[in-house]
Order: structure tokens, then sequence, then C-alpha cells
């Protein structure tokens, strides 16, 4: 249960009575906060009075600073009861909310992040705003309470000019979201992928690894994001054309950031990003998100170059989410808090003198080296971040796992960062999908029981007459689901398919992928909402999104889904769907490529004929040795399918074009491999399966 900070007030707000950690934190501040919601919202506009939304998140740092300077500041707090009606809202909860609103504030102030503090009218239009705002004038910010005291004079002196900046202001984002249908298959060309690896190749760290802007030169103090997408769309450009400096970046950068201090050492796993270019310092939270996402770009990795350093920091990746971020239930938690007992990273920082109190002196001395911890510290007050300072060529391998063993648990005892406990649909359906892939690599079980029963949970836990919810927490389902709910869980469950070979999770794939059709399809311009018509009309925006950051787009992953399926069914309308997609969107693919890596993904895909494999025999335990090899292949552009006799077919008739006369021949396991609606010889050695799949790297 998170800190509601009791000591502040004695009786509660209104968000006492909701299930997000964040919102909870804020229960027992004397800011009346409202949850987002018809009660709040009536109140607005029956009192008349502006909109303070606050919106954040369980995990953030910054949420923290300003919850403790501000909103916990009776003085402060008066303010706001007297002038404003406060809502604050859990990012995670309402991303549509939070994707409106970083929107129309990075239109007003240049910026944007979290928390963001935005100012509405009681039409819910944005008047102002900014994110962190501190309690007195610094660093060219004013005082969070000269700026409630303006704006409060503003709104009765001036609200005719407020209320004509926030109709602009929301016509501008809506504007920015009104793509018209864009036409000629001949504008769908590899040139677009072309670009975008040009982009990369100009934004890349020939030093450190990872992307950014180089101009006019790296600054130690330039924050690096790992940014999984980019890694994913160069592997592909590699397979596509063989072009060896796509290979090399990703293997520069993945080797780079998991030697650095942004890889948790000793418990596996990555932080949100790195504050400097070395990878070394980071900002503190996990995220589901990002370690689904990188823990798939390692396997791939692998898959491509064989090393087995990926191999080892993508199980690590997972068995750190199998080991605490896996509820009882099955669903995956969302994050781990940056800060413990009031401290940004404490839970994870050393000195010299604790490694030798736990290990003694002379394996506290190697590991000390081993990990660049020095009396001056990297941190804060002389402590630091663990990376991989030293080669490990001369320390004993054997004494390094001992010691950081002895490390961990030595850790473990100390006050740990507040868990956000709260599962979504979206994220765990970024997870399931790392873990399916994980299992198809690695062999590893347990991620295999992870995938399965986090899939499960979601399907009855989260799935209401049909359709997806988007949050779950302590026996509470709720918040309808939006579209990277459904594309992100819709691709989990063709990763299941591919895992298992059980055509259940097939079968749901196709069914939850017409629901999204339902509820979101454009059917004037094409490509996908992001909710649905009824929260389109209360919200007064329309939104289309595509940009690939940190997540990708519902767009870029539904676009792919589309082409899967299509490929599995030979369903034309589902490929024209991804078409549709890429169309929309081809003027921002061409313009700004490294913000949509994931949907070139899609792309690249498309402009790829699907290699169809089909692996016929008597059962999934005959057949298993050959869908081991193919597994072991970077084959980013095929679908695969079991052609168990009777069995998929009859409960899939979708499939029946892929699989007609695709039976096992004189009853031994048979692999056909299709491409361009032709197929090559049926194959039933293993070694010759073993030799057409390598002659395809």
């Amino acid at each position: 249960m998170p800190d509601t900070d009791r000591a502040v007030g004695t009786t509660p707000n209104a968000l006492i009575h909701e299930k997000s950690p964040y919102l909870l934190q804020h229960a027992y501040n004397p800011v009346h906060w409202y949850p987002w919601g018809e009660e709040a919202l009536r109140r607005a506009k029956e009192e008349d009075k502006p909109i303070f939304l606050s919106i954040g998140y369980a995990t953030c740092h910054w949420c923290h600073v300003m919850a403790r300077e501000s909103f916990k500041n009776p003085q402060t707090a008066a303010l706001l009861n007297e002038h404003f009606v406060s809502i604050k809202v859990d990012r995670e909860e309402r991303p549509e909310l939070d994707t409106l609103y970083m929107k129309a504030v990075q239109l007003i102030a240049g910026t944007g992040g979290w928390p963001l503090s935005v100012f509405l009218t009681p039409a819910l239009k944005p008047f102002y705003g900014g994110t962190y705002f501190p309690p007195e004038p610094r660093h060219g910010l004013p005082a969070f309470t000269e700026l409630l005291e303006t704006l409060s004079r503003f709104w009765h002196e001036r609200r005719a000019q407020l209320e004509a900046n926030a109709e602009q202001v929301i016509q501008l984002v809506q504007k920015i979201y009104e793509q018209p249908r864009r036409a000629g298959a001949e504008e769908l060309t590899e040139d677009l992928l072309a670009n975008a690896y040009e982009q990369l190749v100009l934004q890349f760290d020939t030093t450190h690894g990872g992307f950014g802007a180089k101009v006019p030169a790296w600054s130690a103090k330039t924050p690096k994001f790992p940014l999984p997408c980019f890694i994913a769309f160069l592997l592909r450009y590699h397979h596509r054309t063989h072009e060896p400096s796509a290979v090399k970046m990703v293997t520069k950068t993945l080797e780079a950031m998991a030697q650095g201090g942004i890889f948790d050492q000793l418990g596996g796993g990555f932080h949100r990003y790195a504050t400097d270019q070395l990878w070394l310092v980071p900002h503190f939270e996990k995220m589901l998100y990002d370690n689904a996402l990188l823990a798939r770009a390692y396997t791939e990795a692998y898959q491509v170059t064989g090393e087995g350093f990926f191999a080892e920091i993508a199980n690590r990746t997972l068995d750190w989410v199998v080991r605490e971020m896996t509820d009882r239930t099955g669903g995956f938690y969302s994050a781990l808090d940056a800060d413990s007992e009031g401290r940004e990273g404490a839970f994870y920082l050393w000195t010299p003198a604790e490694l030798t109190a736990v290990l003694g002196d002379a394996d506290g001395e190697v590991l000390a080296r081993y990990f660049g911890v020095r009396r001056e510290g990297n941190f804060e007050g002389g402590t630091s971040v663990l990376s991989r300072a030293a080669p490990a060529a001369n320390i004993d391998a054997a004494m390094i796992q001992r010691a950081m063993q002895q490390l961990l648990a030595a850790r473990n005892q100390r006050v740990r960062p507040a868990t956000d406990d709260k599962i979504l649909t979206s994220w765990n359906g970024l997870m399931i999908s790392a873990c399916a892939l994980g299992y198809q690599v690695f062999r590893d079980h347990r991620y295999r029981a992870a995938a399965i029963g986090a899939a499960t949970f979601i399907l009855e836990q989260l799935r209401s007459d049909g359709l997806l919810l988007h949050r779950y927490r302590d026996g509470d389902a709720s918040i309808p689901g939006t579209l990277p709910d459904y594309a992100f869980f819709i691709a989990a469950l063709l990763d299941l398919y591919e895992m298992t070979f059980d055509s259940h999770w097939l079968r749901e794939a196709f069914l939850l992928n017409e629901r999204m059709i339902d509820l979101f399809w454009d059917t004037t311009s094409g490509g996908l909402f992001e909710t649905t018509a009824q929260e389109r009309k209360e919200l007064g925006v329309a939104i289309k999104e595509a940009y690939d950051g940190p997540i990708p787009s519902g767009n870029s992953v539904a676009a792919q889904n589309f082409l899967r399926l299509a490929a599995l069914s030979d369903d034309k309308d589902l490929r024209g769907r991804a078409e549709d997609i890429f169309r929309v969107f081809r003027e921002s693919l061409e313009a700004d490529p490294l913000e949509h890596a994931q949907m070139l993904c899609a792309l690249e895909y498309y402009l790829s004929p699907p290699v169809e494999i089909v692996l016929a025999a008597e059962s999934a335990a005959a057949v298993e040795p050959f869908a081991t090899e193919l597994r072991r292949h970077f084959l980013p552009n095929k679908v695969a399918v079991f052609a168990e006799p009777g069995v998929t077919v009859n409960e899939l008739p979708a499939l029946a074009p892929l699989l007609a006369d695709k039976v096992a021949i004189q009853d031994r396991p048979t692999v056909y491999l299709c491409e361009n609606y032709s197929c090559k010889a049926p194959i039933t050695e293993l070694k010759d399966l073993q030799r057409v799949l390598t002659r395809r790297r």
C-alpha cells in the first residue's frame, strides 16, 4: 500500500477511494483533490472555477518533490482550494488525458514532462501549463503560489483572453491529429527505411553508444534513453540489407547500456534512463514497459549475433520481472519507485566501506574495482552507482558471482523502493510478448508460465462483455481500454500462439482485433484513434497517435498485427488497413522517421513478403525439435502455425487457406516454408531445416 502521508492531514480528500497508488499518495494532502470524473467536472462548471490538473505517476521523482514542497503545504493548499478545482490524474491510468494535455503544454510552454501541471477552463480547454513549479522563484520558474495568484486574478480580470487562448490551443492540438488519407502505393517504398537508417547513423554516439543530438557536441550531462524501438528497427534493417553498420550500432549500444549503471548490476533489469552520456548514473525508477522492450531487444540481438552476453542480460531482465514484478494472480506490476527513505537511488548505491563490510577486505577491494566504487563516489555524498568499470578477464568469475549474490542479499535488507502494483493491460501485453520470445529462445519454463499466467489473468479479470479494461488493482478492474491496450495485447496473443501453438490464443487475437477495429478505426481517413467515440466526444479532441517514444504507439503495433493476421488468414482487408495506417502517417514517416521507428518496423514487414511457416505433425511434442530450431533464428517477418490433424482448421477456419494440403509426410514431422504464395519442398529432416535457415541469414 502506498504511503498516504496521514500525518499531513487527518481528514482524507476524495482520492481516498481510488485504487491508483499515485492518487493514494495524495489522499491526505490538504489540497481538496478530486479524481478525474463527473463530480469534479460538474463542480468546476457549477462554481465557475478553473481546473488545476496535476498529472504524474507513483514512481516519478519530481512528482514527489512537488508534492512535498507544495501539495503538502497548507498555505499553497488554501490557494488551490479557494480559487481552483484541483484534479489529480495518474498518467498510467489515463494515458489519453496525459497525451492530450501533454501536447497542449508543449504548445503553450515549449516543453513537457512530469509532473504535468495544466490549468483548464471548466470546458476542459487548457489556457496555461508547465511541469514542475518550485515553492519559490528558481531557474527562471515562478513560485507556484505566485503563479496560482496570478492565474486566479487573470481568470477574473482577463477571462475572455484566457478562454480565447484556450480555444486556440485546443484547435492547434486537434489540427495536429487531423491527418487525411494519403493515396498512392508508390509512396510506401524502401526509401523511407533508408532515410531512417541514415538519420540513426547521424545521431549515433560512436564512443559510448546510444542516440541523441550531437550538435554542437555531446555534453557530459546529456541524458540518454534506451530507445528500444531504434534497436528493433536497426536489427530489421540489417536483416533486410545486411548492412554491417546497423548491427554494429546495436551491439555497441546494448553492450554499453548493460555495462553501465542504467542496468541494475545486482538485481537485473533496467532503470528508466541515464542522466549522462556514459550510461553511468540513471534515473532510478524501473518501468515494466522499458524492461519488456529491452528484454526483447537483447533477445533479438542474441538471435542475430549469437553473443552470450546479450542472452545473459535478457535472462537477468526477465528473471527480475518474474521474481519481483509478478503478482500472485499472474499479472505484472507497473513500476518500482526511484526513491527510498526519501532519497533518490538510495536502495542501489554503495561505498567502498559498505562493500568490504559485506565481502571482507580482499573481495571488497576487488568488487570495488570491478564495479567502479571509489571513495569520492560517482553520485551524491560519496556514494556510487555500480557499473562494470573494470574488465573481468583477470578476476575469478565464480568469485564475482558469489560476491554479487552476497551484495544482493545485503541490499535486500535495505528499505526497498515502493512498488506501483497496479496491473495495466497495455504494459502487460508488452511483457507477455517479451516472456514468450524469451521462452522460445532460451527454453526457460518460468518465462512460459509467466506469459501464460499474465495473459490468462487479463482475459479473465480485465475483460468485460468482450471489451478490454485498462487497469486492475486490489480486486478492482476498471477504466475502458484504449488503443494500446488492444494493440499490445493482441500482439502478445500472437506471440503466445507461436510459443505454444495453442489455437486458443490465436482465436482470442482474431476476436479482439475485430473489437479494436469496431472501437477505434477512423472510417473517414483511416488509422486508429486512441479512444472510443464516446470518449472522443467528451474530450473534444480525436487523438490519433503514431509517436514511437519509450513506448511504441498503438497504431504502429496494430499495423504489424494486421499484417501478421493477414499473413495467417490471407485476409486482404487486414493488409489494406495496415497500408492505410502507413499512408495516414506517410508524411511523418519521411519528415521525422526517428519518432516513428516502430511503425517503420511494421513498414519493413509490409515491404517484405512474409515467410509463412507451417509445422505439421501428429502432436506438438513431435514437432518441437523443428520449432526449437526455428526459434533460434531471427526471422522478423515470419508467421508460424502448427497443423495438428483436424484441430486448428476446425477451431480457426481463418487459417484454412494457409493450412490447405499441409500434412505430415509419411507420419513424420514436416515443415513447409512458403513465400510469395509459393512453398518450397517440404522439409522432414532437422539438418535440412538448419541448412535452409542458416542460408536465410
